[in-house]
């Protein structure tokens, strides 16, 4: 089993929906994420409206410092996306403690597979025992015209 790291102290996961600072996960997402550069503050909210959010959040002001999104029908599947921490507490490992965090959350649901998709951060989800598909020639992809 891969180790869980947790986070710095000071900081803390939660789930709860009325936790989530959807201003500020549209600005950073919308702004700073190559893969949802424009993206419409509609959509986004859309979006997390639609899935398990776990926000990373400052134990004493309460301000959110991270965020990731999953999209999982919670029996058999799960797509991790929208992985995101601020520029100010990067390289403090909140990062890697939340992606393991959100790991466990999904462990309990029995789930068959975690997907993910990433450009540049594959040593971080490596560390966390992501790998690349065994066998990429049996996946597929639709994608709409924008």
């Amino acid at each position: 089993m891969t180790a869980t790291p947790s986070l710095p102290e000071g900081y803390e996961i939660s789930t709860d929906p009325q936790r989530i600072d959807a201003g500020r996960v549209h600005h950073w997402l919308s702004t700073d994420a190559y893969w949802a550069l424009g993206r419409s503050r509609e959509k986004q909210d859309r979006a997390i409206e639609g899935s398990l959010n776990f926000g990373v959040h400052d134990a004493l002001s309460g301000e959110q410092v991270a965020y990731a999104r999953v999209i999982t029908d919670r029996a058999t599947f799960a797509w991790l996306c929208d992985v995101y921490v601020d520029t100010s507490v990067r390289g403090k490992g909140i990062g890697t403690a939340l992606v393991a965090a959100v790991r466990e959350h999904l462990r309990a649901y029995g789930l068959r597979r975690i997907l993910l998709a990433t450009h540049d951060a594959h040593g971080v989800y490596e560390k966390l025992g992501f790998t690349a598909l065994d066998r990429p020639d049996q996946w597929m992809a639709h994608t709409f015209d924008r």
